[in-house]
């Protein structure tokens, strides 16, 4: 069963992958960007932020990524929406392509639905086996 299950799987969520990506990698444009770390007036913490520039303005991406850190001065790649500049993403395996959200959501849902099925099914009530029987 885990041969067909892990296949299914892999299949199913690289293809939501590839196709729930904002900005979209197909329609977004890439371009390199600065990290420099800001002092968010709100919350009066310092974050990282990707600096990039298009038609001659400065943008700026969110790079708040769990399990990734980024030095001062370092470049990194952004993808971005040329409609919106301000829409961008850092372009990476971690981060954009794969979230840790979608990957624990992605495995928790099914098992959970696994789970409740087998609870459903498990205990027939003896009226359901006879009505069984009949068909």
């Amino acid at each position: 069963m885990l041969k067909v299950i892990i296949p299914v799987y892999i299949i199913c969520f690289a293809l939501y992958v590839l196709f729930t990506r904002h900005p979209d990698f197909q329609d977004g444009q890439i371009t390199t960007a600065t990290i420099h770390f800001v002092k968010d007036s709100a919350t009066t913490t310092t974050e990282a932020k990707a600096f990039y520039n298009y038609d001659k303005v400065e943008y700026a991406a969110n790079t708040n990524y769990l399990f990734r850190n980024f030095k001062d001065g370092e470049t990194v790649k952004v993808i971005f929406e040329t409609s919106n500049p301000s829409k961008a993403a850092v372009y990476s395996w971690w981060g954009y392509w794969i979230q840790w959200d979608e990957i624990l959501a992605s495995i928790f849902i099914p098992v959970v639905f696994l789970y409740a099925a087998k609870a459903i099914t498990s205990s027939p009530s003896p009226e359901a086996l006879r009505e069984q029987k009949e068909m």
